[in-house]
């Protein structure tokens, strides 16, 4: 499925909850690739404010056995406004390091 980035917004600012969540869990688990198609990590989770209705930004896990087994703890924040299409994969525009923020926990 590809979402056009415009519809995505649409649909978390005009449509139900159920609707939006139904749209969130199709992007959970997804690969991020940046600019030059290397593997960033898998969507763990969407920061959306349902207060203003907007798309804030991805949570990516590192991906992989230890993360499934709950010992990775990093996590990496990708804004929305660094997506440049939603597809099988998520495709980001140029990486910009300064935008991406990378926590452990």
């Amino acid at each position: 499925m590809i979402l056009n980035l415009n519809k995505l917004i649409h649909i978390i600012r005009y449509k139900s909850i159920g609707e939006t969540m139904r749209i969130i869990e199709e992007i959970i688990g997804k690969e991020v690739l940046d600019s030059s198609a290397i593997v960033i990590g898998k969507v763990k989770d969407v920061d959306v404010d349902f207060e203003t209705k907007s798309l804030d930004s991805f949570i990516l896990g590192k991906g992989g056995i230890s993360e499934g087994l709950g010992l990775s703890k990093g996590e990496t924040i990708v804004p929305y406004n660094m997506v440049k299409k939603i597809g099988d994969k998520i495709l980001l525009k140029e990486l910009m390091n300064e935008n991406i923020v990378e926590e452990d926990e």
